[in-house]
């Protein structure tokens, strides 16, 4: 489970056995994680969908528009790391990002 980004308590990370749609999970302290869906056409973001780890709380909304905030900013970076790892099968660094957005 190669962790992509640490973001202000907010863990991204892919599983190593991943699927279609792009997508990445996101974790927070307390056990939350949910998983954001990019639909991307023609090398833009035109879409992100949450949806909720089945059997797992979900993050709370509260914190949702900062995680939404941060993919917007970085779906680039995540699609370029998910084509290495996933396609390539190049090794993704993790990146503690430290600025807010």
């Amino acid at each position: 489970m190669p962790k992509i980004y640490e973001y202000f308590g907010f863990v991204f990370r892919f599983y190593s056995a991943e699927h279609y749609p792009i997508h990445i999970h996101v974790e927070k302290k307390g056990g939350y994680e949910s998983i954001y869906d990019m639909v991307i056409v023609n090398g833009l973001l035109v879409e992100l969908k949450h949806r909720k780890k089945r059997g797992i709380d979900a993050i709370p909304e509260t914190d949702r528009n900062k995680v939404e905030k941060f993919i917007k900013e970085y779906y680039k970076e995540i699609v370029q790391q998910w084509t290495n790892y996933f396609v390539l099968n190049i090794p993704v660094k993790s990146t503690k990002i430290t600025k807010k957005l």
